[in-house]
């Protein structure tokens, strides 16, 4: 008991409030969605809505080109120097919205490939990606609006819009859902980027003067050089993993069953929701203090702290996950989603070597390791397709689930060997 109580005296639960009032917010929101799509849509259409969120999150990699967390980067570090912050502002903003146009323009173009890809010949979702193409370039606005913000540590307001842009997103997608089903589902998270950035119009401009900051004459081809390392470090994750996961599931459609491919798709959802606190903490308070760490000394106590803290909390929830887990499936989803409740185990045993992994995975960024985080990433991907295609044959649905546990071992002791110097 003084060991649980001891962790909540420390800073890590004390980063702010507002941030966990936004996180269980979205967590509110991700339930009443959940549970809209459970029973408007279904299992089958929540394996398509997988696709869609697979194909929305290359997307985001691909018309950022991956520089968020470089902007981030360097806008905090020129917070003070007004002609540099002119520069970024100025070279990526442009950069942004010439390359979504063209890029928005050849998915309008190509939606009917895009749709069968995606969809298989259900063409009536076509419309769809017309919808992606025509607001992408306020999306990837909207990108910069939220990286020039926590560049400069407007954190409130950060925080305050998104609270704001989820609550008006919820509202919007369950109208969608209501009164489209399936296709409304998927307009909404099309639509979600879109609402965002109109929440940010309103409180960039004030707060930053970023219309001030425009200066065509400022744009910097140095600029674009500094954040490539940046994209050549995400953008394969970007791209890789989400393709990986679609393949699969396609694979998953066709050899076991639609609804299976849903139940995968329901599963992976509420993963996601447990694991949010543990990402968020990682990406707002281990993370900088990776980047801050001077020598290896000072980056093992990050790693200690971390697994102190964390794993042992995750085990105990964990634990009263697994044995509420047929109450959870009513609750999220409808009893038509019960059969899940097989896949909780291999998705918990998973998801510990995924937390365990995550803090040294963030280890390559901190200290920008480019080639190796590319190789690592590039080969537990074509490991986690093979191994889940495999497992699939022999036992169905409960391959996948075995197959990523599996991936994210082997991940997790491959980096255990690779920062052995700095961890033993």
């Amino acid at each position: 008991m003084n060991f649980f109580k001891k962790i909540g005296q420390t800073q890590l639960f004390k980063i702010s409030s507002l941030n966990s009032l936004s996180i269980l917010i979205k967590m509110g929101i991700a339930l009443i969605t959940s549970k809209m799509i459970a029973v408007f849509v279904g299992p089958g259409g929540m394996a398509y809505i997988g696709n869609f969120r697979n194909f929305m999150t290359s997307l985001e990699g691909i018309s950022t080109l991956a520089f968020s967390s470089g902007v981030v980067k360097y806008v905090g570090e020129n917070e003070d120097k007004e002609k540099e912050l002119t520069k970024i502002i100025t070279t990526v903003l442009v950069t942004f919205l010439v390359f979504s146009t063209v890029l928005g323009f050849l998915i309008f173009v190509f939606s009917d490939f895009l749709c069968a890809k995606f969809f298989g010949n259900n063409l009536q979702y076509e419309i769809v990606f017309k919808v992606v193409a025509i607001v992408l370039p306020f999306s990837v606005v909207s990108v910069l609006f939220v990286s020039i913000i926590n560049g400069l540590g407007s954190y409130s307001k950060l925080i305050y819009a998104t609270i704001i842009s989820n609550i008006v997103a919820l509202v919007l997608t369950v109208l969608l859902i209501y009164e489209f089903k399936l296709v409304g589902a998927l307009l909404s998270i099309a639509l979600n980027p879109t609402i965002l950035f109109t929440i940010n119009f309103f409180y960039v401009p004030k707060e930053l003067q970023l219309l001030s900051r425009i200066n065509l004459k400022q744009y910097d081809f140095s600029v674009l050089k500094k954040l490539a390392g940046f994209s050549i470090m995400i953008l394969p994750s970007f791209l890789l993993n989400p393709y990986v996961i679609l393949e699969i599931r396609k694979f998953l459609i066709i050899n076991v069953g639609l609804y299976e491919a849903g139940f995968w798709e329901a599963m992976s959802r509420v993963s996601n929701l447990y694991l949010m606190f543990v990402s968020t903490l990682v990406s707002l308070y281990f993370y900088p203090k990776l980047i801050k760490a001077k020598n290896e000394f000072e980056t093992k106590q990050v790693f200690l702290n971390f697994y102190k803290s964390i794993l042992p909390l995750f085990i105990a929830c964990s634990i009263g996950i697994y044995f509420l887990r047929f109450w959870i499936l009513k609750v999220l989803f409808s009893s038509e989603f019960l059969p899940v409740s097989d896949l909780f185990l291999w998705q918990i045993i998973g998801d510990f070597f995924r937390i365990c992994g995550m803090i040294l995975g963030f280890q390559f960024l901190a200290k920008k390791i480019i080639l190796h985080y590319i190789l690592f990433e590039f080969f537990s991907n074509l490991f986690l397709y093979f191994f889940s295609i495999y497992c699939i044959q022999l036992i169905g649905i409960q391959g996948v689930l075995m197959a990523q546990a599996a991936e994210y071992f082997l991940y997790f002791l491959v980096l255990v060997f690779y920062f052995r110097k700095i961890i033993f």
